[in-house]
């Protein structure tokens, strides 16, 4: 039995409004929808600038994904792995979905929820001043901007009649 429907990408948020426009168009009804809700996301193509308003308005429930960009941020050396988890949880999500490859990112993650407070608005605009640069290079959020992750991006076919995304 299927009690919960959703759907995820990390492609284009303007795939994620199509697919919310479809899903009204034929009464196909929503409870969550995934995304990558990341400091670099607020600066490039952006899902919580775009789709993030769209689902709490129709109430229905963000998750959020990628918080560290697959390691990006860390590898990068431009926010700690507590700023990118605090980031996600300061916008409007019902969960925020971190990677665990090691117990140590586990209990980070678990360590960082526990002491949960939301950024101030100077920690939040020092953050993404520090962030910009890093996210307009394009090259760590690479699902956004190459199909190297992306079979559909090969076979735009396969979405029938959405708009091909720009990037």
């Amino acid at each position: 039995k299927v009690r919960h429907l959703g759907f995820t990408g990390h492609k284009s948020p303007d795939l994620h409004l199509a697919m919310l426009r479809a899903c009204e168009a034929h009464d196909y009804p929503l409870d969550a929808v995934q995304m990558p809700l990341n400091v670099l996301d607020a600066h490039f193509n952006s899902f919580a600038r775009l789709v993030l308003p769209e689902l709490v308005d129709r109430g229905i429930a963000p998750l959020a994904m990628k918080t560290c960009c697959a390691g990006g941020l860390t590898k990068h050396d431009v926010a700690t792995v507590a700023e990118c988890h605090r980031y996600a949880l300061n916008l409007p999500v019902a969960s925020v979905i971190v990677g665990c490859e090691k117990k140590r990112y586990l209990d980070e993650a678990i360590a960082t929820a526990r002491a949960f407070a939301p950024l101030a608005e100077a920690e939040l605009a020092e953050l993404l001043a520090r962030t910009q640069p890093l996210a307009l290079a394009g090259e760590v959020e690479a699902y956004k901007t190459t199909d190297k992750f992306d079979a559909t991006g090969r076979n735009h076919d396969w979405l029938g009649d959405v708009p091909k995304p720009l990037i």
